[in-house]
C-alpha cells in the first residue's frame, strides 16, 4: 500500500474531515482513504446521467415519441 502526506491543509478542512469520519464511525485516515478512492474511481455513466437529469429539472416532463417501426426477425446465419 502507498502512503501520501498532505501539507498545508487548512485547519477547517481537517475539522470537517474529522467530523465526517465521526459521522461514519471510522478514523479520519479511513475517511480520507474512502474519499480519495471514490474520487479516483472512473465515473459511472448511468449515475452521471441521473445527476445531470436532476440538475436540469428531471425527466418526467420529456416527451416520449411513439414507435412507428415494425419489429422484424434477425437473420443470424
Amino acid at each position: 500500500m502507498a502512503s501520501i502526506i498532505v501539507r498545508e491543509l487548512d485547519e477547517s478542512v481537517k475539522k470537517r474531515l474529522a467530523a465526517r469520519a465521526r459521522e461514519h464511525g471510522r478514523s479520519m485516515e479511513a475517511e480520507v482513504r474512502e474519499i480519495l478512492t471514490r474520487a479516483a474511481a472512473p465515473p459511472h455513466i448511468g449515475l452521471a446521467f441521473l445527476h445531470a437529469a436532476r440538475e436540469t429539472g428531471g425527466i418526467d416532463e420529456l416527451p416520449v415519441p411513439g414507435r412507428t417501426d415494425t419489429a422484424r426477425a434477425v437473420d443470424l446465419t
